[in-house]
């Protein structure tokens, strides 16, 4: 039985809708789809690993979809540890674990960790934070209940200080509970195999697990994947297939997205046509790209899409090493919550914006308004109406309002949330982001300026060794706080 596509509307983007002074006009068109043709033959032998870039970090999650082999050894994991876990706990941060929580909210039921007649698997919850807080919280709910848990620790380098620290708390509790020999029953470590410097490998978290006895169960983060592109791996597989969502619809998915992406034909291919129309706006000062999707369960996505737009198409330097301070600022909105608390600026603010919404046709659960009482009959036009009719009215009302004022929208509808079509979603968008990449002419795949404030966190908690040529971690630690202790005199 073929599956449902989702679909890109970009009909409101054009200057037949917009005008010519907001929207692209037929000759825009055409120079677009001329710019961007011939991008489409090298991207995607790109990230299928076949060709590199000499000059851009290496990256293959084109292959992620395809790698079924990955899927099994999740699932087989899944099988043995599934039957005694009531709660899960993801530790990681970023791409190690924005696409779980979105995974989690798409594809799951709203009260999914709090009735058990909704949940196919163990609660969930993730951990992207190191606020001390929000984890004792959980820990004191926890209590005595750390029998049936199970912790799967995610960093792919196992340096990441937020999840070192989550994972050495937890890995405490754990000894002083069940001693060394139980730990494989608790902790699933997922992160990089192969990284090996100065006679060990990189990664603290690989050697944990292997140093473990018995060892702890493994699953790998791609060496050639960055995070932000890694939820199709086992980093986004594993706590999903516990919580019962159906991994091989999901890449199934994203396989059938990855044919579609690979057309060289640009007026059929959606994500060349995202890029060129965020590239157009972008170049005329429209540098805001406003997410908004009309449905709870895709609300996540949009802080998964923050992270991926903006880690990957924010750069000072283009490939040249030309300083050139580019990308556009990615914001997440939610129909029809922020129809109230920010369409007055979108529609008589600056018109510096682009807007993706969101939207599904169908819902699986849906209720029905019933009949107002006499005296409040002003209501009688709702009554007996769909409340997923309403949400995509608001949904075309705000879309409306917008096109009034001269903005630029596009739409990916959904004919339903499903694991297929969230797949299809997930590749869509980052492929997207690889053709803005090389619109942009930046490396899409580095993150140089995140690795600044990753070596400073490491120097101020003091951790041992030279971070620079010309400084200590403890040099660098002085210099920091030279920079941000706070002055008193400035304090009122």
């Amino acid at each position: 039985m073929s599956q449902k596509q989702i679909k890109l509307y970009y009909k409101n983007v054009l200057a037949e809708v917009i005008g010519d002074e907001h929207g692209i006009t037929n000759q825009q068109w055409d120079d677009l789809a001329a710019k961007v043709k011939p991008l489409i033959p090298a991207i995607t032998k790109e990230l299928r690993g076949h060709i590199r870039h000499p000059k851009i970090t290496k990256t293959v999650y084109g292959s992620l979809p395809a790698d079924t082999d990955t899927a099994a050894r999740v699932m087989k994991l899944v099988g043995e540890m599934k039957g005694r876990c009531e709660n899960l706990v993801v530790l990681g941060i970023g791409g190690s674990a924005l696409g779980n929580i979105a995974l989690q909210t798409s594809l799951n039921p709203y009260m999914y960790n709090i009735d058990a007649k909704q949940r196919s698997g163990p609660r969930l919850f993730v951990f992207d934070n190191v606020d001390p807080a929000q984890l004792s919280s959980f820990l004191n709910w926890l209590g005595d209940g750390l029998d049936r848990m199970v912790f799967n620790v995610i960093s792919k380098g196992g340096q990441a200080a937020e999840t070192a620290a989550q994972f050495l708390i937890i890995y405490k509790m754990l000894v002083n509970k069940y001693g060394q020999e139980s730990l494989a029953e608790h902790i699933v470590v997922t992160t990089g195999f192969d990284t090996y410097e100065k006679g060990l490998f990189k990664s603290s978290l690989y050697r944990i697990a292997k140093g473990a006895r018995p060892e702890l169960p493994l699953l790998e983060v791609p060496r050639d994947v960055g995070g932000r592109f890694s939820v199709l791996s086992a980093v986004g597989l594993f706590s999903a297939a516990m919580c019962g969502i159906d991994i091989d619809s999901l890449l199934a998915g994203a396989r059938d997205m990855d044919e579609r992406v690979s057309c060289e034909d640009f007026y059929k291919n959606p994500a060349a046509i995202i890029a060129a129309v965020n590239y157009h706006f972008y170049n005329r000062g429209k540098r805001i790209s406003v997410m908004m999707p009309y449905s709870y369960a895709l609300k996540d996505w949009a802080d998964w899409y923050r992270q991926l737009w903006a880690e990957s198409l924010g750069k000072s330097v283009d490939l040249q090493g030309k300083k050139v301070n580019i990308g556009p600022t990615p914001i997440k909105a939610l129909g029809t919550t922020d129809q109230h608390s920010q369409v007055q600026l979108y529609r008589e603010g600056p018109n510096d914006k682009l807007f993706t919404f969101l939207q599904v046709e169908n819902f699986d659960d849906d209720l029905v308004m019933g009949s107002p009482p006499e005296c409040a009959s002003d209501l009688n036009y709702l009554a007996g109406k769909k409340m997923s009719t309403l949400l995509n009215s608001e949904k075309r009302a705000t879309e409306y309002a917008l096109l009034e004022s001269q903005r630029p929208c596009l739409t990916v509808l959904f004919d339903r949330v499903t694991p297929y079509t969230v797949g299809q979603f997930i590749h869509l968008f980052e492929a997207t982001t690889s053709f803005m990449g090389a619109l942009f002419n930046i490396d899409t795949y580095n993150q140089q300026a995140v690795e600044l404030g990753k070596e400073a966190t490491f120097a101020l908690m003091g951790k041992p060794g030279r971070c620079k040529p010309d400084l200590t971690y403890d040099q660098f630690a002085q210099v920091i706080r030279s920079r941000t202790d706070i002055d008193p005199d400035f304090l009122v």
